[in-house]
């Protein structure tokens, strides 16, 4: 079953290709999602690797030092309702 990897930390600099080959290393890769700011369009800094078998990738990554940054790899939890909206006046 596929699950989905937040991988943090990442160095600024880092393509959605560079992941993609590191984590192929240790399984599967089905997708790769580098987060940027909407707004201007730069890299944040994390992301999320979706992989049929994630355990290897993230025992071997979780640590591994990348462009010299220390990334972490976690299973990814679902995405919270956060509420929002509304704040009109009455």
């Amino acid at each position: 079953m596929a699950k989905k990897l937040y991988v943090g930390n990442l160095p600024f600099t880092a393509t959605e290709d560079e992941i993609r080959d590191l984590f192929a290393k240790h399984g599967t890769v089905l997708s790769v999602n580098l987060i940027t700011d909407r707004d201007t369009g730069r890299p944040r800094g994390f992301g999320f690797v979706e992989m049929e078998d994630h355990l290897a990738a993230m025992e071997q990554l979780d640590g591994y030092e990348m462009d010299g940054r220390a990334i972490r790899v976690n299973e990814a939890q679902e995405k919270r309702n956060r509420g929002g909206g509304g704040g009109g006046r009455y």
